[in-house]
């Protein structure tokens, strides 16, 4: 069994309701954060595991037999199906209701669903989504502020189908239009939020060269780059399946091109560029944390050309200039209003 110290309050609770996972097929997917899962395939007798978070599926994919970084699960090669579909609850409601719908219809007729959470992230109210699936729902445990849902697949399940799940909305921005598609649990889910909007208003006047976008989410900045300065060439990253996908489906939907794949932060790239640029992540779960878009400051000058340019934008509250002083020689405050701040630097 796995150290205590190493698991999230929602394993430390499944450790208790072991017996759910014996010698079963199982299917688990949504918020996995620790090292439960090479636990959980020790006891099943097979196991498949759907990240939606690159940080994780880099740090288990080597120790799982079959694990998946995906936005959209298409069933075991052998098209057998599973006794039980474990999902840790993410915090966005819309995120778990698209992976019941996705991941239900690899389940064996009368296998059973279980949902684990914390409190905080409102899992009581998520039993009602499980009524399109059970007649009966039940809370089995609770400890560590977290919960337990169970329930058995008693009701017929309709095929998944992606295309449903698609929220579209436009960009029109200093003459430049934009259809912006993006599926649940991506960050601004279906609108631009006013931060990037800032930073889209006071682009410098030239950007050339190279590009990459950091957390780009369903790819709002790197679409308006291309559109502005079609000469540039552009990098995408982000750990998050859900956005790697919408960027596809953005970029496509444009008629634009560029080069999207997961990174944990740099972790993936390998080289330098004449721009950086980012509305940094910040959240993660229902706390907030800062360590990718530090980790992303602190080591951006290693992957930014001589004379390239950093540009982000970030919530008023966030002190990112202690980091940039410490990283450049300089930064400039472009734009400001009540909520948000538009910072760059020079290579």
């Amino acid at each position: 069994m796995s150290s205590s110290q190493t698991l999230s309050n929602p394993s430390l609770v499944l450790q208790r309701n072991e017996a759910l996972f014996a010698e079963k097929s199982i299917l688990v997917a949504g918020n996995i954060d620790d090292q439960y899962p090479i636990e959980l395939q020790k006891m099943a007798s097979s196991s498949t595991f759907c990240f939606n978070d690159y940080r994780y599926f880099e740090k288990l994919q080597n120790q799982l037999q079959d694990s998946h970084f995906t936005h959209n699960y298409s069933g075991k090669t052998d098209g057998s199906q599973f006794d039980l579909l474990l999902v840790y609850i993410p915090k966005a409601k819309p995120e778990l209701e698209y992976l019941l719908a996705n991941l239900t219809p690899h389940l064996k007729a009368g296998a059973e669903i279980v949902l684990v959470g914390e409190k905080k992230c409102g899992i009581k109210s998520v039993s009602s989504l499980l009524e399109a699936y059970a007649e009966q729902i039940n809370m089995i445990d609770s400890a560590k502020h977290c919960s337990v849902i169970y329930a058995e697949l008693s009701k017929a399940v309709k095929p998944f189908v992606e295309e449903k799940w698609i929220k579209d909305y436009q960009i029109n921005l200093n003459d430049i239009s934009l259809t912006i598609r993006s599926l649940p649990g991506v960050f601004s889910f279906g609108e631009l939020d006013k931060g990037s909007e800032l930073l889209l208003n006071n682009l410098p006047e030239a950007l050339n060269g190279t590009a990459l976008d950091f957390g780009c989410g369903a790819g709002v900045l790197s679409c308006y780059l291309l559109k502005q300065y079609p000469e540039l060439t552009l990098d995408m990253v982000d750990i998050n399946a859900y956005a790697l996908a919408s960027a596809q489906l953005t970029l496509a939907k444009n008629d634009l091109k560029a080069n999207v794949f997961a990174s944990d932060v740099f972790s993936k790239v390998d080289k330098q560029y004449d721009v950086l640029i980012s509305n940094p992540p910040f959240h993660s779960g229902q706390k907030t944390n800062y360590e990718a878009a530090e980790t992303f400051i602190n080591q951006s000058k290693n992957h930014l050309k001589k004379k390239g340019k950093l540009i982000i934008v970030a919530n008023k509250f966030l002190r990112y200039e202690p980091l940039l002083n410490a990283a450049y020689k300089t930064f400039v405050e472009e734009a400001a209003d009540n909520k948000f701040k538009v910072l760059s630097c020079k290579g």
